[in-house]
């Protein structure tokens, strides 16, 4: 996880007694079941927020690990893309950062269909700089100006930021990250017009470490587990933002960054629920891998990534900050 002057420990999981049905380690079933449905065996199509590839990679693979006669073939795509293929039933299961709305459920109505949605995670944005940019503290007014194209310059935001004209990045096109920063940020108002996508995560964060003039927007799961290789790569080519939601912060410690306990104490300003939605009318391996990321297991990969699991309790510790 992310480096932090708060830590967060695991005290324990509660599960609902819903989420029993994955009981054990099954390594799937008797000899030739690999083509059955079950919950623990078969092939499913998922389409995954590709916000939270890193995770749901991680998830699947453990899965695999557990039940052998299980094969989850996962799309990660933006999210407009996600449930889109949700309703055209090109996949039974979506990972998301919202719940239907009501134009969808009505169109699984018409498909005589009950979807289950399940909360799974809580989540955060970062907002990531080059790391020769001065202003790594932001307060939510200054956020959205820059988002919203009102504040067109570094020097608007600091004077002595030399760097010239912002450049604002998404990972890409219909990306929940750009619905969430125009719905909870710019407040409707529309993104700037210099604002463009960068096709990836990856790519997002390439650009960023690259590109003085940049900032980005990218889910913290992408640069929160140190444990990760690649995820201690791009920490050294990006610097993280602390953000503010007091109009003007007379101390440091009124910016806080996207650190799993700021996330758990909703400190951060830049949060936001993941589910899991099922259209499966049956307890198929769709709904097994559902229950499979609600349950313990799931939970913990989650409590991992730096994202606040769903279900549990949790201990926080808070420590005197060194400034």
């Amino acid at each position: 996880m992310m480096n932090s002057p708060t830590s967060l420990r695991t005290m324990g999981m509660a599960l609902a007694a819903g989420f029993c049905l994955l009981a054990g380690c099954n390594q799937g079933g008797p000899s030739g079941a690999a083509n059955d449905d079950t919950a623990t065996s078969g092939s499913v199509a998922i389409a995954v927020d590709a916000t939270f590839e890193p995770i749901v990679k991680s998830q699947v693979d453990t899965f695999h690990k557990l039940y052998q006669y299980a094969k989850i073939s996962a799309r990660y795509e933006p999210e407009a893309d996600a449930m889109r293929d949700l309703l055209n039933d090109k996949v039974r299961l979506a990972v998301v950062t919202r719940e239907l709305t009501a134009d969808e459920k009505a169109a699984f109505d018409r498909q005589k269909l009950f979807p289950r949605t399940t909360h799974i995670a809580t989540d955060g944005l970062a907002i990531i700089v080059h790391p020769s940019n001065p202003d790594t503290l932001l307060t939510m007014e200054q956020l959205r100006d820059i988002f919203s194209g009102q504040t067109k310059q570094w020097q608007q935001v600091n004077r002595k930021n030399k760097l010239g004209d912002i450049t604002v990045v998404f990972d890409s096109n219909n990306s929940s990250t750009s619905r969430y920063m125009q719905d909870s940020v710019t407040k409707g108002m529309p993104l700037a017009k210099g604002a463009f996508a960068s096709e990836s995560n990856p790519a997002l964060l390439d650009y960023v470490a690259t590109h003085p003039k940049a900032i980005g927007v990218i889910g913290v799961n992408w640069i929160s587990d140190q444990d990760d290789k690649e995820v201690r790569g791009f920490l050294k080519k990006i610097r993280v933002v602390g953000l503010s939601t007091s109009p003007r912060p007379q101390k440091t410690d009124e910016y806080v960054q996207p650190y799993q306990a700021y996330l758990a104490l909703k400190t951060y300003p830049l949060r936001r629920n993941v589910y899991v939605i099922s259209r499966e009318a049956r307890a198929g391996l769709g709904t097994g891998f559902a229950s499979f990321v609600a349950g313990t297991k799931g939970q913990l990969i989650i409590l991992k990534s730096g994202l606040v699991p769903a279900i549990g309790q949790t201990r926080i510790v808070n420590t005197t900050p060194n400034y």
